[in-house]
């Protein structure tokens, strides 16, 4: 199954400084529909102003994985923890037990994120919080890890589930397989450009639900940025 949810038909709210879409039911946008995609929760299409952002607040029990599609967010959390995440970077705080956060756009410009919520696979354990740089060169032509909960992905970084976060950029007419297994679910955004997956077009910002999948093909209509979850 290969579901394409519209830009234009997500959740929305904007509180001025933050101008939010909601790929699922969040804070005051509800659908019964849209839930979650199996232990994916929460996937945020975020723009924030400038010299703005979220400030100190907690989170407990869940992966929380931010991509910078656009200017940079600044974190800082109640371990000591600070960084500062430029576009086509990610970091990853597990909230574990609990944490509390801030996060700030100190750009000039306004900052693009997409914030992915994983559902971990036990509660508690230690909160963490790590970032790392993914050029967007080592990702041209096909997908690479940004983060997992796979021993194997050992370069990607850590999340307390059994799922991935990858990434691609598609120069238009490249294609690129992703192998996800019948028994997985994947929800892939173009951050940018226009795809087709397995023959199904799909725009920037666009969401594609896809189940009972065991290949997926993606195919750049035009120049072409990815992120998808591949989730339990």
């Amino acid at each position: 199954m290969i579901d394409v949810r519209p830009f234009e038909t997500l959740g929305a709210a904007n509180h001025g400084w933050l101008d939010a879409h909601h790929h699922f039911s969040f804070a005051g946008y509800h659908d019964e529909n849209r839930m979650n995609w199996g232990s994916l929760r929460v996937w945020n299409d975020d723009a924030i102003a400038p010299k703005s952002g979220f400030p100190p607040h907690p989170h407990s029990d869940m992966e929380i994985i931010t991509y910078v599609r656009e200017g940079a967010i600044s974190h800082q959390d109640n371990l000591g923890n600070k960084g500062r995440t430029e576009a086509g970077d990610v970091q990853v705080m597990s909230a574990g037990s609990g944490i509390a956060h801030a996060e700030y756009n100190l750009e000039d410009v306004t900052t693009r994120i997409f914030q992915i919520w994983i559902m971990p696979s036990e509660r508690g354990g230690k909160p963490s919080w790590g970032a790392r740089p993914f050029p967007k060169g080592d990702r041209s032509g096909r997908f690479v890890t940004l983060a997992s909960g796979f021993a194997e992905d050992g370069e990607a970084l850590p999340i307390r589930t059994p799922a991935r976060v990858v990434g691609a950029t598609l120069k238009k007419g490249e294609t690129a397989e992703y192998v996800l297994g019948g028994d997985r679910h994947a929800y892939l955004v173009p951050a940018s450009g226009r795809i087709e997956v397995n023959g199904t077009p799909a725009k920037a910002r666009d969401g594609v639900a896809i189940s009972d999948v065991e290949t997926l093909t993606v195919t750049a209509l035009e120049d072409s940025e990815l992120v998808m979850v591949d989730a339990a």
